[in-house]
């Protein structure tokens, strides 16, 4: 199964009437089991995109399809919206319950579980994304450390069991440790669920790291759709519309310029290491 998307063209409208289209012509398919980057300038159709994922944003030309249920037929979205988990920037701004618990079980809860399996899922949820069920089921959200907060807000959407969490921006505002958690906890999710995971970011290094494609969009258009060697590897092309590449591809092509050669297409610390280590560098 899949999130197929054929010729997918959105634009707002303002006053009635439509705008210049934010999202042009988009066909591509991301595979079950992925971790797909996606990345751009601000303003190139990256959050628009992912919001019509689960309908959050109408299909209007084209279709968007989850597992088979067509996003442009209106009794198809309660399916999707069970299948694909939103995590937006900031999602613990979005916590209110009294207790870490409550705020939890209120996705499973609108979902008419009983209690027993609402429970399960809580705890379930918590314990993967390293909450301790016993310490801080009955805490405030309020009272917990941003990384926390942040780590309780996903939890309640992968509380609801998700096929496909898409995350716009998930580790902003976050410091390295935080950010180095929450990234681990979706390569975690993704390699014990199976979970497609679905990420907006603007950090090359960690697009680079995780993904195993990347969608790179430019004013409303995919620009690449690759792996992210392939992506990275187009250096010129990514200048061009103003992107950067990971730290290690920018070492490769300063040591390239000294003479050394060594594909620009390494864009990870390991496959760097492992470079120098089969002892092809050379000058």
């Amino acid at each position: 199964m899949s999130i197929v998307i054929n010729h997918l063209t959105f634009a707002y409208t303002q006053g009635g009437k439509p705008l210049e289209p934010t999202l042009k012509d988009l066909s591509f398919t991301i595979e079950e089991g992925a971790f797909l980057g996606i990345i751009g300038h601000t303003g190139s159709g990256k959050s628009t995109f992912v919001k019509h994922l689960n309908g959050l944003l109408p299909c209007e030309k084209g279709t968007v399809s989850v597992d088979g249920h067509d996003l442009s037929q209106k009794s198809e979205r309660k399916a999707v919206r069970s299948l694909v988990g939103m995590v937006f920037q900031y999602p613990e701004y979005q916590l209110f319950a009294e207790s870490v618990y409550e705020d939890v079980a209120f996705g499973p809860r609108n979902m008419n579980l009983n209690e027993n399996e609402i429970k399960m899922r809580v705890v379930n949820a918590m314990t993967m994304v390293g909450l301790d069920p016993e310490r801080f089921s009955s805490r405030s959200p309020f009272e917990l450390s941003g990384g926390e907060r942040r780590r309780a807000a996903i939890a309640g959407v992968l509380a609801m069991q998700p096929k496909y969490l898409v995350l716009d921006e998930p580790m902003a505002g976050l410091d390295p440790l935080g950010r180095k958690e929450i990234l681990a906890l979706l390569e975690k999710l993704r390699k014990e669920s199976g979970c497609t995971i679905i990420m907006i970011s603007h950090s090359m290094d960690d697009i680079a790291n995780h993904a195993t494609k990347v969608l790179v969009l430019e004013q409303g258009s995919v620009f690449l759709y690759d792996t992210p060697q392939n992506v990275f590897s187009k250096v010129e092309d990514l200048h061009r519309i103003g992107l950067s590449v990971p730290n290690i591809t920018k070492i490769c092509i300063e040591m390239n310029q000294k003479g050394v050669r060594i594909p620009t297409s390494i864009c990870t610390e390991e496959a760097f290491l492992n470079w120098f280590r089969e002892g092809k560098a050379h000058a």
